[in-house]
């Protein structure tokens, strides 16, 4: 980057970001004396004014907003690229697969087996939270993630690997627990949990309330008003404990309702609501032959998985 460096695209990001320099230099730790002459070479170099100052306000210029749009990416893209130089260069090289608990669909135990084979790299899976698994990818910090709908594919490249639908958690005791099959109409007013750190696509998502459910659910009419908030969860132990004592109800892909079976829960099959994706992510570009070799095992695996599972079905 011969017209601008990372340091100075940090400091053009934060003052654009805060459009204020004193609050800008305290984000950065430095002086706003040397952060402001910083800025004026980085202009001078370019050729350009990048920020509109007064004595009362800064403001972007049209260049400068442009230079915002991208600067947030390649600055993840620098430090994505030391932390998969770090390691690599460490002794025993690893796979990282990052996933959610209960992100894989059931695939992941067979990927692993699939992928083994003496010249590559071990795979270490490490579990984190809502969200985390795409951003361990884009930081560095993971090689692969395996994510569930809905995911932003901003930075990665994608492929899907299993559909499966959503059913209704609901406790034992519920109103509706006799029903064998539910319409996500049914259950319209309802309390349902809020995930904390959750951006709207995603709770609109766990609500039963994305674009695609909307449509199917209420595809004449305009659909009610949001459902009744219900606790908040972080967890997946904890969003069944809530669901058990019916203070939540819940949209939960199939295969993880398979994994926990409850006598105080029930989980019953839902019409008009949107399934559930599961996917395999890496960087965008990746030419390294053990992420090539974990997405061809994990496709191969969610083929196998989808043929038997149309065998079965009647």
């Amino acid at each position: 980057m011969s017209e601008i460096e990372l340091r100075e695209l940090r400091y053009f990001v934060a003052v654009a970001q805060e459009l204020n320099f004193s609050r800008a230099a305290q984000r950065l730790g430095m002086a706003q004396s040397p952060l402001s002459r910083a800025i004026s070479r980085l202009e001078s170099r370019l050729g350009l004014r990048l920020l509109e100052r007064t004595t009362r306000q800064v403001t972007l210029t049209a260049a400068g907003a442009a230079l915002l749009r991208e600067a947030p990416r390649v600055l993840a893209a620098a430090e994505a690229a030391v932390a998969r130089a770090k390691r690599a260069g460490h002794a025993g090289p690893r796979l990282v697969v990052a996933l959610k608990p209960g992100g894989d669909g059931g695939l992941l135990r067979d990927i692993l087996a699939a992928y083994q084979a003496p010249d590559l790299p071990p795979a270490e899976a490490t579990i984190v939270s809502w969200g985390g698994p795409s951003a361990l990818v884009r930081s560095g910090s993971a090689d692969v993630a395996l994510l569930r709908s809905p995911f932003d594919p901003d930075g990665l490249e994608i492929e899907e690997l299993l559909t499966e639908p959503r059913v209704a958690a609901l406790a034992a005791g519920h109103r509706l627990a006799s029903r064998s099959r539910l319409r996500r109409a049914d259950l319209s007013g309802e309390p349902l949990p809020r995930w904390s750190d959750a951006d709207a696509a995603m709770t609109a998502y766990w609500s039963g309330r994305d674009p695609q459910s909307l449509a199917a659910a209420w595809p004449d009419c305009a659909p009610p008003p949001p459902d009744t908030t219900g606790p908040l969860v972080s967890d997946l132990p904890q969003l069944l404990e809530t669901i058990a004592l019916n203070q939540a109800v819940a949209f939960l892909p199939a295969s993880t309702a398979a994994r926990y079976p409850r006598t105080d829960l029930v989980y019953r099959p839902v019409t008009g609501l949107s399934p559930s994706i599961v996917a395999v992510a890496w960087q965008q570009g990746s030419r390294s032959p053990a992420i090539a070799a974990f997405v061809r095992a994990a496709v191969e695996i969610a083929e196998r998985n989808t043929e038997a599972f149309t065998a079965a079905t009647p």
